[in-house]
């Protein structure tokens, strides 16, 4: 897999898994369960490495150096 995930992408990634999965233990009722969708963000803030952007043809990361 190749990273297509810049890093201020993957910081916001991150921050918004860590965000949603905290709604499972400071929401109540059925809505606390949306926060299981954090985990979809924070995995691909990790790995550097989005399928939707794969699938897209797009990537965040900056343009390698030229020489």
């Amino acid at each position: 897999m190749k990273a297509n995930v810049g890093s201020i992408d993957r910081l916001t990634r991150v921050v918004l898994g860590l965000a949603l999965l905290g709604l499972l233990f400071t929401a109540d009722g059925a809505f606390r369960w949306v926060g299981f969708i954090g985990v979809i963000p924070l995995l691909s803030g990790i790995t550097s490495y989005c399928p939707l952007y794969a699938m897209l043809g797009v990537s965040s990361c900056p343009p390698p150096a030229r020489r």
